[in-house]
Parts: structure tokens; C-alpha cells; sequence
């Protein structure tokens, strides 16, 4: 079985990674602390926005089963890419829009599909996507992973579009 990574961030993770495990070929989804200054960020440092690290789901792929983009596709189906640093109630730096890429390819990948997407006129203002290299993935606290699977009732601002 091929494994690849990927990275993006759509808001609170909990909710993008929730809907992420859900999709044929994700194999592993890891709720994290993307860029940003400092070395191993903490949840307390990151909630206040200025760490500049974004809250993101590195997701492990079967490329097989769900190409990269695909995955970049269904990044634009579960959240709204035009809302500057916001999803719903959260509001800040790290709770922006942003695809990190791994490779070349990945970026290219990301950049056509981002200027589809803007050009389909699904979203009536314009994407407000980041992308860019991914400098470094920190895994959030042990009770940041899988969060909706432990608490249900828990809070969610993401849903497919």
C-alpha cells in the first residue's frame, strides 16, 4: 500500500479532522500546530493568535484510493476558503484557511485546483487560501487527537458543501 501526507488547515481541526476520517484512503488523520515561531507550540500559546502557527490535520493517504486532489477538493467542500482567519465562531491567525505543501507537485496540485475552485463561482468572494511550504508539523496535546470521537457532543463548525 502507497502512503502519502498531506496538510491542511480549515479552522478548529477537530471538525476537519472528523470529516477527513470519513474519506476512502485516508488512513491516519493527526490534529496539529503548523509554521508559526517558536518550537513545540502548546494549545494555550496558539488559542491566543500570536504564534502565528495555524491549527491543521496532517492526513496519511492511500493514493491509491484518494488522490492528492481530491483531498484539495474536498478542503474547498468543507469549509469556507473566503473568510479571512475565521470558521464560523473562531476567529484568529490560527484558524485560517491554508493548504502546506510537502512538494512541488503538491504545490502546483494546490495552486490549479485553488484557481478552479475560484473560477467555478461556488464561492461569491474571492478564496482567501494560504498555501504554502510546509516548514514544520508539531502534533497537538493528546487530548486535541481525535477529539469528536471521545466528546460527540462536541463543538463543530465544519460540514460538507
Amino acid at each position: 500500500m502507497s502512503r502519502e501526507i498531506a496538510v491542511i488547515a480549515a479552522g478548529c481541526f477537530w471538525g476537519v479532522e472528523e470529516l477527513l476520517r470519513e474519506l476512502d484512503g485516508v488512513l491516519e488523520t493527526e490534529v496539529g500546530y503548523c509554521n508559526g515561531d517558536g518550537e513545540n507550540p502548546v494549545y494555550t500559546l496558539v488559542k491566543t493568535g500570536t504564534t502565528g502557527h495555524a491549527e491543521a490535520v496532517k492526513i496519511t493517504f492511500d493514493p491509491d484510493k484518494i488522490s492528492y486532489a481530491d483531498l484539495i477538493h474536498k478542503f474547498y467542500k468543507l469549509h469556507d476558503p473566503t473568510t479571512k482567519n475565521q470558521q464560523g465562531n473562531d476567529i484568529g491567525t490560527q484558524y485560517r484557511s491554508a493548504i502546506f505543501y510537502v512538494s512541488e507537485a503538491q504545490k502546483a496540485t494546490a495552486e490549479a485546483i485553488t484557481k478552479e475552485v475560484e473560477a467555478s463561482g461556488v464561492w461569491k468572494k474571492p478564496i482567501a487560501t494560504e498555501i504554502t511550504l510546509l516548514k514544520k508539523f508539531w502534533s497537538a496535546e493528546e487530548y486535541h487527537q481525535d477529539y469528536l470521537q471521545k466528546n460527540p457532543d462536541g463543538y463543530m463548525c465544519h460540514f460538507w458543501r
